[in-house]
Parts: C-alpha cells; structure tokens; sequence
C-alpha cells in the first residue's frame, strides 16, 4: 500500500498485505499470507514465515474506530518468526531471536532468545546462523555452524 517503505532486497511471497506507515528494511523475507499492518517495523535481515500475524490493537472491536491506538512492534535485526505465529502488538522481538512455530508471543522476546508456545515461552537461546546455544558452566557456547563465540551473562547473551 501507499506510504510504507520496503528496503533492498526483501522477497515478498504471494497473498501479502504491507499496510501504510510499515517500514521493512533490506532483505526482509516474508512468507505467503503475511499482514504487515500499521505501526510494524522490520529491521534488516528478518524472516517473517508463513501466515505469521501481526496485531496492532490489543482490543479491536468491529464498530469501534481504534486506528489511532494502534500500537508499534518492532522486529529487530535478523530475528526469525516462523510458521503461523502470532506477535501481540506492542511486543517487540529482539535481534536475532527466533519465534517458533505457532507461538503467540505476549511479552518482549530477548535478543538470541527462543521462544515456543501459547503463550510463548523462552526455551534457551540460538546464534546468529539461528542454531541453538548450550552454554557451559562458565557462560560460553559456540555456533555449530558458524563457529562464531557466544557469552551468557545476566540473562544476555553477546557475540564475542
């Protein structure tokens, strides 16, 4: 739609709806049947999967204008949120996080955090390649993939 920004590089899948005032940045990937509504912000590099949702009013109601109560939500830098997911507006989704399939996400999700469920849940923390972490006793991990060094301290993680 008009007024709403979509950054180089991003693929658009078939049945997709990017609303006015949407900001998706550079290579942003969105699956088939994608609202994007109003007050959505996608940072570089995001996955958003297949029939995920976004809101953008905690309480809609059909014979009640709340446009100007929409909420934003912001998806930070290479976050994934897979398949049928659903991200309650408001709650933004930290870097590189990743929302598992089918989760409804009513809270903040932590970056590099791993969230499941209904309502999502954090089950560990994954790396930037998106594969899960096990920390050792003292706080480190290491991407299987990339080899990349990850330290947990505070409940944060940070790429070393």
């Amino acid at each position: 739609m008009s007024n709403c920004s979509i950054g180089e590089g991003c693929t658009i899948g078939q049945n997709v709806v990017v609303a006015p005032k949407v900001i998706l940045g550079r290579n942003v990937r969105v699956q088939n049947n994608v609202s994007i509504y109003s007050g959505v912000i996608c940072e570089d590099d995001v996955f958003l999967g297949p029939s995920m949702v976004f809101t953008n009013v905690i309480n809609p109601r059909s014979a009640i204008k709340r446009q100007h109560e929409y909420q934003e939500t912001v998806v930070r830098k290479g976050a994934s949120i897979g398949a049928n997911a659903t991200i309650i507006c408001g709650n933004n989704i930290g870097q590189y996080a990743f929302v598992g399939a089918g989760a409804v996400v009513t809270k903040e999700v932590l970056p590099f955090a791993l969230v499941v469920g209904n309502p999502s849940k954090q089950i560990g923390w994954v790396s930037e390649y998106g594969h899960r972490l096990a920390f050792n006793k003292v706080g480190f991990a290491v991407c299987k993939e990339s080899k990349q060094e990850y330290q947990l301290k505070n409940n944060a993680v940070f790429k070393l």
